[in-house]
């Protein structure tokens, strides 16, 4: 097959365990930009927790995207176009934030440049602005603040208290918004049927490029749709194993240059 993009997960994906990418596979993907292959890069991660991560691979010179908030929105990297974008419906933020705020758990979203924080820092908000590599702004009026399509919200806390909100959210928009765990300590709140496999097939078609034409790497369960319609769905040694399942190749660990194999395996 000949192979035209290659989609990348970040955290257990293309990043190693201190949240690296390896000077090995850093050349390979540069190499192969110059080559011709488009690079994406697809995270949950909020869109300016990705932007580094975009600049070391200089995606922007080469005209690679980004795929943040699980599928929520797509950047060209190079024309700074959004490609496309789903945002939560803005008469549900205000009640998000009053049910964290009477649950006694934190909320946060993300403006252009920071982590958002609308009922008090935990110890799970100081993480995930680290791993962004982000401040954090604690704001008086979290609804009021949020003035601008809003991808998606997190809630953060106990897991055991965190479950009683799910079901909660789930009684009350459960047809209207997804709600999920990525971590026992983050409840995500997102626009309803968006993942990376339906926000890929949407650049897809506006490349001009077919799913057959696409390689998708990841370890987690929110790479499984993407590795199920990809022409090659690559998991990671380390990742989960429903994702092996899913997966037409399995390369090395996110510690063992994974993605390199894959690109010396299939791009080479």
């Amino acid at each position: 097959m000949n192979y035209k993009i290659i989609v990348l997960d970040l955290d257990g994906t293309l990043t190693n365990s201190k949240k690296e990418i390896s000077k090995p596979t850093k050349e390979a993907l540069l190499d192969i930009q110059k080559r011709g292959y488009k690079v994406v890069l697809a995270s949950g991660r909020p869109t300016p927790g990705i932007l580094k991560l975009a600049s070391e691979l200089e995606l922007e010179e080469y005209g690679g995207y980004i795929l943040s908030y699980n599928g929520g929105k797509i950047i060209d990297c190079k024309t700074k176009e959004v490609m496309f974008e789903k945002s939560l419906p803005k008469e549900v933020i205000p009640e998000l934030h009053k049910i964290a705020v009477e649950e006694n758990v934190g909320i946060i979203s993300y403006d252009a440049t920071k982590v958002v924080v609308g009922n008090g820092i935990d110890e799970y908000i100081q993480y995930e602005a680290k791993l962004n590599g982000l401040e954090f702004i604690v704001v008086d009026n979290f609804p009021t603040y949020l003035d601008f399509p809003v991808n998606k919200c997190l809630m953060t806390g106990k897991h055991e208290r965190l479950v009683k909100v799910q079901e909660r959210l789930k009684k009350k928009y459960n047809s209207y918004l997804s709600i999920y765990f990525s971590e026992p300590y983050f409840l995500e709140i997102m626009p309803q049927n968006i993942d990376k496999a339906q926000s890929l097939l949407n650049l897809l078609s506006t490349l001009g490029i077919s799913a057959e034409e696409m390689i998708c790497c990841g370890d987690g369960f929110n790479d499984i749709s993407m590795i199920e319609i990809a022409g090659l769905g690559v998991a990671m040694e380390n990742a989960q194993d429903l994702v092996k399942e899913a997966a037409d190749f399995i390369t090395l660990s996110n510690d063992e240059d994974g993605i390199l194999h894959v690109i010396k395996e299939f791009l080479d």
